[in-house]
């Protein structure tokens, strides 16, 4: 979900046009950024403390082509991927008996992008005048 988003965000910073372009451009860009941490944190967590395999999927991405669209497509992500990462959440914090030396690293990586997911709910809401 993390990687789509990435290229979501970055593509459609390409297609942000008009006089308040410039700084919905960064904004839009400092988040595909953000995407890109929790990819890697998620592959981390993945790969080095469930022992898993991360996927090499990648989740379905949305066109969008005006400024008002494309923010609205990405708030939607966003909350998508918040209610995704609280159910995660929910399900290391009920099996925390059963990861006695990863727990609290998998609970606070996970908390922890679920509130910068919310930082950028806020930020587009902003955005779009909501």
């Amino acid at each position: 979900m993390e990687h789509a988003a990435r290229i979501q965000y970055l593509a459609h910073a390409e297609l942000i046009k008009g006089i308040d372009a410039e700084p919905i451009i960064a904004r839009v860009k400092e988040i595909a950024s953000d995407e890109a941490k929790h990819e890697d944190k998620f592959r981390d967590l993945i790969g080095n403390y469930l022992d898993g395999e991360p996927s090499m999927g990648i989740a379905k991405t949305h066109r969008a082509k005006k400024t008002t669209e494309i923010l609205t497509v990405n708030l939607t992500g966003e909350k998508e991927a918040v209610d995704f990462y609280k159910t995660i959440y929910k399900m290391v914090i009920e099996n925390k008996e059963k990861l006695p030396y990863v727990y609290e690293t998998l609970e606070h990586e996970i908390r922890h992008i679920i509130i910068e997911e919310q930082q950028h709910i806020a930020e587009l809401s902003v955005l779009l005048g909501k």
